[in-house]
């Protein structure tokens, strides 16, 4: 993906699923997510065991969401191991299949399915694989 297509989905996509955002700010999920909600992101975390992460409520899963919430969201980002990852593409898919979004997946920097990447580019996602987005984020602006 290059530098330009990038910048794109950073430019146009604002609401963000985060599967894997932790509780804990020295975990590099927190510091990313803090970072793209200073930087004017809506972030909606998934995590199976908290409540509420960086103020704001958490779900279980992309499908426990509230259909209010699906519908915005533009682009799911994974800070997941990439053997959790097609679980995760299936639940964008229904969503895509659903509201037409998310537009993006966007796996995190050491995370690549090939086989999940696979399934969300068939399904009309954009897949993003190993790459940081505060660090490309960074990098475009």
């Amino acid at each position: 993906m290059s530098r330009n297509e990038i910048r794109e989905i950073l430019t146009k996509y604002k609401n963000i699923a985060v599967v894997g955002l932790s509780r804990e700010p020295d975990k590099d999920s927190h510091r990313v997510s803090a970072y793209l909600k200073e930087n004017g992101f809506r972030i909606v975390p998934v995590n199976l065991f908290a409540d509420e992460v960086l103020g704001e409520k958490s779900y279980k899963s992309l499908l426990d969401i509230p259909p209010e919430i699906q519908k915005t969201i533009e682009v799911v980002d994974i800070f997941r191991p990439s053997k959790d990852v097609p679980l995760i593409v299936e639940q964008a898919i229904k969503l895509k299949a659903t509201y037409g979004k998310p537009h993006v997946v966007w796996m995190q920097l050491g995370i690549v399915n090939e086989q999940a990447a696979e399934a969300a580019k068939k399904a009309g996602l954009i897949v993003v694989m190993n790459k940081c987005m505060m660090v490309e984020h960074n990098r475009s602006f």
